[in-house]
């Protein structure tokens, strides 16, 4: 886990700059090697304490530097001073980073199962929930921020638990009291929410870049894979996408496909315009330039065959899947209430041997959710069936509605389906035309752009988010929200615009994992 952490943040090339020559997983075995010092980066859990030790007591490195990624408790610290009968430790400290930074404004606990922790019927998992709440504290310590004010979904057990939980162990530790060289900070809201009370976001297509290539190609670790894709180089089988490292994925993470597809076209001529220049070799001074621009030229070349292998992938993969085609549905019962009409266009979409068969359950998922009081689910499943969907996978539409129907969400999801920014404004006809088509294709907002919009507006209702103490209408200068059960890449870039516009309030988005559809679905099918 620890390596995932550095990872995230840190290249290989730029640990080596900092002249760490070996980087390797801590109780691997391996000769001694007392010529060299050794940094430690762990969780402070029971295991890697008892790892640890077995390390000081047959020492392979000269020293040992020690840094936690979380707080470790003092009994633990005593057994290794104990266990250090060699007088090895230089230092220990608590550097906290337990969690993976996605991007400046977005983390994930990489937790599997963890929509698990919402289940109404079932005791809460003691190592979910503990690993929850020091992931949370984890963050705060990081950004060294105590907040002054924690918030939760009403209706969800777990929220209100963690929050108390979270709230409790403030209280309890002076390390959360941050110096302020005598000037009043106002702390930040810390605002717990749970999956379940928007189950559709993680249900739909993406049609931004970070969204896209995590929902078709999958994104983990900031690695995407690329080996079964047509025509890739070898060296492009597996690929790095880090705002820390790329620049234009930074600068077009959050970009729509018509406006991504643009700028990797410029990017490409702009290789092209540079790679002519560099042709160009007449003199010894032109070989000396080129010699001066060779690294950056090399970088550059792997950014656009990078990008230009991701996209094509893409557009491919688009294809297979006929995004296009279910997108707009997807759209139509995310947005719009119109039974009649949706009944139809999803019943000819079931009947399409074209479509695949995950798409039309997806379908089939949001529909049952949109129309769960009035809707014909049956004859939906009935067509399901028919198209050849195992009752295992139809059965999934059930622990769906289990998961997150209309009586176990909370009163902070009363919006869920109701009219939000560009919501409801949908038309029938599939205009064609790429910009017009991603009018039709991005007009869902997720409910948390609600949610945020009553917080920067000092509006939150207490009745749907409780308060832990006393609320206030105080406006806070940063917001960091927690979603229980997994966030998303769409509610990240809700989060990033609101950053762009907000100005005074910067605003984080962190939860359990990070969903796309599949890893979504997996987790719920559990509630059936």
């Amino acid at each position: 886990w620890s390596s995932d952490v550095c990872s995230m943040v840190y290249s290989q090339s730029q640990i080596l700059e900092k002249q760490v020559y070996l980087v390797e997983q801590l109780g691997a075995a391996h000769e001694s090697m007392s010529h060299l010092k050794a940094a430690v980066f762990v969780q402070p859990t029971p295991y890697n304490i008892e790892l640890l030790k077995r390390e000081l007591a047959e020492p392979k490195y000269a020293e040992y530097h020690i840094f936690f990624s979380n707080i470790v408790k003092g009994d633990a610290l005593q057994s290794l001073a104990r266990a250090d009968e060699h007088d090895l430790i230089r230092q220990v400290h608590e550097y906290y980073g337990d969690f993976e930074a996605i991007n400046e404004d977005l983390f994930s606990l990489a937790m599997p199962d963890s929509i698990g922790l919402s289940r109404a019927d079932n005791a809460i998992r003691p190592e979910s929930f503990a690993r929850t709440v020091s992931g949370v504290l984890s963050v705060l310590l990081s950004l060294k921020r105590k907040p002054s004010q924690i918030r939760y979904a009403a209706g969800s057990t777990v929220a209100r638990q963690v929050a108390n939980e979270v709230s409790m162990a403030i209280d309890a530790d002076d390390v959360f009291d941050f110096r302020s060289m005598g000037r009043r900070v106002e702390g930040p809201l810390l605002l717990i929410l749970d999956r379940k009370d928007d189950p559709v976001t993680p249900l739909l297509s993406q049609w931004t870049y970070q969204a896209m290539v995590h929902e078709i190609l999958g994104l983990t670790h900031n690695r995407v894979v690329l080996k079964d894709a047509p025509g890739v180089k070898p060296e492009l089988h597996e690929v790095v996408l880090s705002p820390t490292q790329d620049q234009f994925f930074r600068d077009h993470r959050h970009a729509n496909y018509g406006d991504l597809a643009i700028a990797v076209k410029s990017l490409l001529e702009e290789f092209q315009a540079q790679r002519k220049l560099n042709e160009d070799i007449r003199s010894i001074e032109d070989m000396q330039r080129f010699l001066d621009r060779y690294p950056a030229f090399k970088a550059q070349s792997h950014t656009v065959e990078k990008h230009m292998a991701i996209l094509t992938e893409l557009s491919r993969k688009m294809e297979t899947l006929r995004l296009l085609e279910c997108s707009e549905l997807e759209q139509m019962l995310a947005c719009n209430n119109d039974h009649s009409l949706h009944l139809n266009m999803l019943l000819g979409k079931l009947d399409d041997p074209l479509i695949p068969k995950g798409q039309k359950l997806r379908l089939g998922m949001l529909y049952a959710l949109r129309y769960q009081a009035n809707g014909n689910l049956a004859a939906v499943k009935a067509r399901l069936e028919d198209a050849g969907i195992g009752h295992d996978q139809i059965a999934v539409i059930d622990a769906l509605l289990n998961y997150a129907g209309a009586n176990r969400r909370g009163p902070a999801a009363d919006d869920l389906f109701g009219p939000r920014g560009m919501l409801g404004r949908m038309t029938r006809s599939f205009v064609q035309g790429l910009a017009d088509v991603e009018n039709v294709l991005t007009q869902h907002e997720p409910l948390l752009h609600t949610i945020l919009e009553s917080v920067a507006k000092g509006k939150i209702k207490d009745q749907s988010f409780p308060s832990m103490g006393a609320s206030s209408g105080i406006k806070h200068n940063s917001v960091i929200v927690y979603v229980i059960g997994g966030a998303t890449y769409e509610e990240a870039k809700v989060v990033a615009n609101m950053n762009k516009a907000m100005g005074q309030t910067f605003y984080y988005l962190g939860g359990t994992t990070v969903h796309n559809s599949k890893s979504f679905l997996k987790e719920v099918a559990a509630f059936h």
